[in-house]
């Protein structure tokens, strides 16, 4: 018998300023699907990104297309992963700087943590650093971000984690629901609904 694909949507908010992002995401035992619309404003500047992420059950990043339209125009950027942390662009061309970045992390997104608190799937005590591929917004510069990500507890509801930028002083206490997404990301996002 096979399961049918779940569909859900989500809203977040920036803690500051103005900005919303909203998430379709459907859930199916082969191909699980994001498609996301953020509206946020960058060093005083205006912009929207559309996006859409595809990912298989154990969780691994295989393809993302990013459209970003502002005041100096659009920009598109495809990004397809082996899920071992091999990456090409558009064109195909290997992406050697992401060698070994199994997760995906579009900087005004919390929606992007799910991917990496999914695929951990930590236990209360349990860390793990992972490297990333950073997309930073609105100019659709992508990099390697190291990244670690510590389980502090664990509940049927969902748990709390600690996130880590490696290399840098950032962290954040990240409680999330029973299915990974963040709730609340203190000082950068709050999830409006639903809550």
């Amino acid at each position: 018998m096979t399961q049918a694909p779940v569909e859900r949507s989500y809203f977040w908010s920036p803690a500051e300023g103005p900005g919303l992002e909203h998430l379709r995401l459907r859930l199916d035992p082969l191909e699980n699907v994001a498609h996301g619309l953020l509206m946020g404003v960058e060093n005083g500047v205006p912009y929207r990104l559309a996006y859409k992420i595809k990912w298989g059950a154990d969780w691994r990043t295989r393809k993302v297309t990013l459209e970003v339209q502002d005041v100096r125009g659009l920009r598109e950027r495809m990004l397809k992963s082996d899920g071992r942390g091999n990456w090409k662009d558009e064109t195909g061309d290997p992406l050697p700087e992401l060698e070994g970045c199994i997760d995906l992390d579009i900087s005004a997104s919390p929606f992007t943590n799910t991917l990496a608190v999914r695929r951990l799937d930590l236990k209360p005590g349990q860390s793990a650093e992972i490297k990333a591929a950073y997309v930073a917004l609105p100019g659709l510069a992508v990099r390697t971000d190291a990244q670690r990500y510590s389980c502090k507890d664990r509940s049927a509801r969902g748990q709390t984690l600690l996130y880590e930028g490696l290399g840098t002083d950032f962290k954040a206490e990240l409680p999330v629901d029973a299915d990974g997404l963040v709730l609340d990301y203190p000082g950068l996002f709050r999830r409006l609904a639903p809550r």
